[in-house]
């Protein structure tokens, strides 16, 4: 406590008990408002988790709660717990505390977009199929102490699809057929499903092959499936009788992306920056797969040769993890925990289909395993979920931000170009560049959806026509999710961006003590948040960081 001289009358002197209390105060105030900031902290982490679990649904005898008076409910508890976030005074806290205070209110924005805007338990049908499609991939016998939660989870189907014509007060016209596309049809890419020569025809057919196989091993289910797939058939029944008359757009418009942005996402960009980004990198690196194939075609450098069996595939892949992991040790590009796995799963699966029929990210990988298995796998998703265990940071660690965990997995694609993992394959560049093409591509689709200017199918084209090896079904399967999901298609390249600004400040800050693993190290454990509030806690710079600051406390 700095005790002002200036306000006693001159002349006089303070009392010897006035001393005394002085003294006394200036050791304990600051101790009390520790102690204040302390409390506040923790009021801020209880919070937070008060969120985390606001943002599921509740349940009623076990089956999602996704009534209006839920989602009421659900609006009346977010705004109690924003105006306790709202009562916390964080003006004198440290930047790491000023940086999970925004954390929390990102995560109310996101919980108020999801209510306010995006609003899919009454406007995305598929919703409710998606809590029902992956029950008939069930393995079959069913081990006796998973039989009553998977009995359960049958009776719950009538019931989900039931609570779905009570909510969907306003449904969007493309994403009801959407949702009677899967409820019909093969997606062409397979998500989970067991394997079959002949895949079966979307979630009615998969509840038709449960059945089948029910019978021989559990007959006293069947009635409970028989009713499930009734269910589902009567959902796609009436979703497809009121079809006609749905006259709700999916998109959302210009002013609630890039509200999006700003108050969830904290990104520095607007939907016009987006827009301008993408184009720009999609052409740098459409530019650089025509140079890399010019070159390699004047060079005789022979085409690769696609895998032709699975044992031929595995071993490709397991190979190219060995090239991941001995490019990282020899550069030092960051740490693998001596706990981590010895080898992380693939995200293209082998399998074989009718007509010998690949998607997209076949077509790359069969040809060479090292793109997606550096994005999906290591030091990619699979590599950056298994490092979060390093993150304890209570509010941190429940973080999830799609800039930060799609810009690493998209970031570290052309930083190992750049570090020289194809300097022996040059072919395989191009496929890396293909890749890049498709990730850049989807910033200006997925905004041309969300403008209203493209539907679904014609932003497939646009992806079919400018992409190489691009096919409808791996088309439609990423751009339903980025319609669904606004902003996530284009996080890939912009947290890409966002990324390497923030390597470029620190090379520029730390000059020749600069440390890629180092950066990289650090990056990887300090938690899933927007790019733009680690590059204020990592470099001190809040040009960015600032404006959300503000934007928070313009009560």
């Amino acid at each position: 406590m700095n005790v002002d001289v200036k306000r006693f009358p001159q002349g006089l002197t303070m009392m010897p008990r006035m001393r005394v209390v002085v003294a006394f105060l200036s050791v304990v105030l600051p101790v009390v408002a520790q102690s204040q900031s302390e409390q506040d902290y923790k009021k801020l982490v209880d919070l937070n988790m008060e969120l985390v679990l606001l943002q599921g649904p509740s349940r009623v005898d076990g089956v999602p709660d996704y009534s209006s008076p839920a989602m009421e409910s659900k609006r009346i508890e977010l705004e109690r717990l924003r105006k306790q976030w709202a009562s916390i005074d964080a003006e004198t806290w440290s930047t790491s505390e000023k940086i999970d205070y925004l954390l929390v209110y990102a995560r109310i924005n996101e919980i108020d977009f999801g209510l306010r805007v995006v609003r899919s338990f009454s406007r995305d049908p598929g919703l409710y199929v998606d809590l029902v499609k992956r029950i008939p991939y069930a393995d079959v016998p069913i081990f006796e102490d998973h039989l009553q939660t998977f009995r359960t989870r049958l009776e719950n189907v009538p019931k989900v699809m039931e609570q779905a014509k009570s909510n969907l007060t306003e449904p969007a016209k493309e994403l009801a057929g959407l949702a009677i596309r899967h409820l019909e049809h093969y997606d062409g890419v397979g998500q989970g499903e067991p394997w079959r020569a002949v895949p079966p025809e979307g979630t009615i057919d998969w509840y038709r092959d449960l059945i089948g196989r029910l019978k021989e091993h559990h007959p006293n289910l069947v009635p409970l499936a028989k009713e499930a797939l009734a269910a589902v058939e009567g959902y796609r029944d009436w979703l497809a009788s009121r079809l006609d008359q749905m006259t709700e757009p999916a998109w959302i418009g210009v002013e609630h992306f890039n509200w999006f942005l700003r108050k969830v996402r904290l990104m520095p960009y607007t939907v016009d920056d987006l827009e301008m980004l993408g184009e720009r990198e999609f052409a740098r690196w459409s530019a650089f797969l025509a140079i890399e194939s010019n070159k390699n075609d004047r060079r005789g450098v022979p085409s690769l040769r696609l895998a032709t069996s699975k044992e031929e595939y595995d071993a490709r892949i397991r190979e190219a993890e060995r090239q991941i992991r001995d490019l990282i040790s020899e550069q030092k590009l960051l740490s693998i925990p001596g706990d981590t796995p010895k080898e992380f799963e693939t995200d293209a699966f082998w399998t074989t289909r009718p007509g010998g029929y690949r998607h997209f990210w076949e077509e790359l990988q069969y040809r060479n395993g090292l793109n997606n298995h550096i994005h999906a796998s290591i030091p990619g998703h699979r590599f950056d979920m298994f490092m979060r265990k390093y993150v304890e940071n209570p509010i941190r660690a429940t973080c999830r931000d799609g800039g930060r965990i799609e810009g690493w997995a998209t970031y570290i694609e052309e930083m190992f170009l750049q570090a020289g993992i194809m300097d022996d394959i040059p072919r395989a560049r191009e496929l890396f560049y293909i890749a890049l093409m498709k990730r850049a591509a989807r910033v200006h689709i997925e905004i041309e959806m969300q403008k209203g200017e493209y539907s679904l199918d014609e932003a497939n084209a646009y992806l079919i026509e400018n992409v190489p090896f691009m096919e409808e079904n791996l088309g439609r399967y990423d751009l339903e999710g980025y319609l669904r999901r606004p902003a996530y298609g284009s996080a890939y390249l912009i947290g890409k961006i966002q990324l390497e600004k923030l390597l470029s400040d620190r090379v520029i800050q730390l000059g020749d003590t600069f440390d890629l693993g180092a950066f990289h190290d650090e990056l990887l454990t300090a938690g899933f948040i927007p790019l733009s509030l680690l590059r204020w806690e990592m470099t001190g710079v809040d040009d960015e960081a600032r404006r959300f600051w503000e934007d928070a406390h313009r009560r």
